[in-house]
């Protein structure tokens, strides 16, 4: 009987057992998914098309809207929109960072726990990566000069086209993929519905081989594609006007270093939904392909088409803004991040916190007793810093923050929702210590 015992014990868990259905819709459910796949690009393409040199709708619409209007009647959309060379170079960047993700060295890091048993491991050589792409196109533009960097913005529309383009297909590729005999899929994604899975995500880690594609994503071709085109937009003003205005300067500083500690502290992406929870499908691939780049870039492209320097007391005034946000921001993740490696280390040892009966150890002062999520509070007052440069004149280039701030929400309940159902009335106890979401005393 004991060889038996031991047989039925090692016996795997049924694929049924390891990705069971999914019953819980977020996102408005398939009506929701459908409006991601479809409206999101057109809102891309929107910022693309109507906001460009002719005028901003915000502008044109209120002083001069016959014009606004017979302006985008003239635009040839056939051309505009099918634009092969902008496809081409769009797909060589993206492969271009995969290589550098193959080729160069990184540190290598544990990933979480998977139910199947299994701790996937990943290198991490984003900011390797990003001073690599930078140092490689400094050596081509060397002899040219900035007017290659000229295409970026000549052919806007045709990038965004195909980062949307190139966000359908990978979503595609990965939610076929996703019926592989041996796929661990995400909790959230195994419906059935194949539109609403396909949207947020079947396969929790997409792999080729090593090449963890969610991974890749996550930090590459959004983030360092944002920085490129950042930085385009800035020659496009030099070449226009002769300098770089001090609006534009600030733009550029504030985002380079927002992408710069990101990829630094590439690490840091391991412990987030995203990796953990999150499968990977057209959310996460349309976010990171397409959104990050073509409108976290909206306020370096509104100042190419509006110029304008600021006087110095308001400069003071946005840089004190932008420190303060990053302060809370990084201060905040780093705390975390030290008191998951050792809640007894020199920097954390100070902190208390509630053990949960799960084990888990949720920290109750310090930068976490402020409130549960102190850290999007310092990251949406970057994003504000961000648009701040732009001025009034139009609305255009403040809907990153607006946006930024219904993530965050959003964000937040997914989170409390998580935890409510992983620690119960542990996790109540928890909120009782510290009662504010994200805003001390207001939420």
């Amino acid at each position: 009987m004991a060889p038996k015992k031991k047989a039925e014990a090692a016996k795997p868990q049924e694929p049924e057992e390891l990705n069971p259905k999914t019953t819980h819709y977020e996102f408005l459910g398939p009506a929701g998914a459908l409006g991601m796949v479809t409206a999101l690009p057109v809102l891309v393409l929107f910022f693309s098309i109507c906001c460009n040199k002719t005028g901003y709708p915000s502008q044109l619409l209120i002083d001069d809207w016959k014009t606004y209007f017979e302006n985008l009647l003239t635009v040839d959309y056939a051309k505009t929109l099918f634009d092969p060379l902008a496809f081409v170079v769009y797909v060589a960047f993206v492969a271009f960072e995969a290589i550098l993700y193959i080729a160069l060295p990184g540190d290598v890091y544990p990933g979480s726990l998977l139910r199947n048993g299994e701790r996937l491991r990943y290198k991490t050589n984003g900011f390797t990566a990003y001073h690599t792409t930078l140092f490689t196109a400094l050596y081509f533009l060397k002899d040219s000069g900035l007017k290659p960097l000229l295409f970026v913005y000549d052919h806007w529309v045709g990038l965004a086209v195909s980062s949307i383009v190139f966000s359908y297909a990978i979503a595609l590729f990965v939610y076929i993929k996703s019926f592989a005999k041996d796929a661990l899929l995400a909790l959230g994604g195994n419906t059935g519905n194949p539109l609403y899975d396909y949207m947020i995500g079947r396969e929790l880690n997409p792999r080729i081989g090593d090449f963890d594609i969610k991974f890749f994503t996550e930090l590459r071709p959004g983030m360092i594609g944002w920085q490129v085109i950042n930085i385009a937009f800035a020659a496009k003003q030099y070449l226009d006007i002769g300098y770089v205005t001090n609006s534009m300067l600030l733009v550029q500083l504030f985002q380079a270093w927002y992408i710069v500690d990101s990829l630094w502290n590439e690490d840091c992406v391991l412990t987030t939904m995203d990796i953990t929870t999150d499968g990977f499908g057209f959310m996460l691939a349309f976010g990171l392909y397409s959104w990050v780049p073509l409108t976290y870039t909206l306020q370096a492209r509104y100042l190419v088409d509006n110029p304008r320097d600021l006087s110095w007391p308001v400069f003071g005034a946005i840089v004190a803004l932008n420190f303060l946000g990053y302060l809370i921001f990084r201060s905040a993740n780093s705390q975390k991040n030290d008191f998951r490696a050792n809640p007894s280390g020199e920097n954390t040892k100070h902190l208390t916190y509630i053990t949960t009966q799960r084990g888990t150890k949720l920290i109750t002062n310090g930068w976490w007793g402020v409130s549960r999520h102190i850290n999007y509070l310092g990251d949406w007052l970057m994003s504000l810093s961000w648009s701040l440069p732009c001025g009034f004149a139009s609305p255009i280039p403040y809907f990153y923050p607006f946006y930024f701030a219904i993530l965050l929400l959003h964000r937040e309940r997914r989170d409390d929702h998580k935890c409510r159902t992983k620690y119960g009335k542990d996790w109540e106890e928890y909120c009782k210590v510290v009662k504010y979401r994200i805003i001390p005393g207001i939420y």
